[in-house]
């Protein structure tokens, strides 16, 4: 069996300051990121032909076929939550980090 290699970009987030906001506030924080989630992270990664590999409580891997739509997916993912932050205390917003990285996959 021959190996094949292809091109992948990885889309990494997760919401800065998470501890401190599930410790002031675990049931709220949760269902705002679940809200967030659903109205905004998941249709911007669904328009990007981006493909949810993993996620944790505060983070997740989106794997892309090309880096200009993990770029294009990070960018409108910070324009939403920026937006949709305008109105929240600076204490009390939910914030993501996010990084991209191109790669080589090894399909077996």
């Amino acid at each position: 069996m021959t190996a094949t290699r292809r091109l992948a970009a990885i889309l990494a987030a997760d919401v800065a300051g998470y501890s401190r906001l599930i410790g002031t506030d675990e049931r709220g924080t949760l269902q705002a990121l679940k809200a967030i989630r659903a109205e905004v992270i998941d249709p911007t990664i669904a328009a990007h032909n981006g493909r949810l590999v993993k996620t944790t409580g505060d983070g997740l891997l989106v794997e892309f076929s090309s880096v200009v739509d993990a770029l294009r997916c990070a960018t409108e993912v910070q324009a939403g939550m920026a937006e949709r932050n305008a109105a929240v205390p600076a204490d009390k917003r939910i914030e993501f980090r996010i990084g991209i990285n191109a790669t080589s996959l090894v399909m077996a």
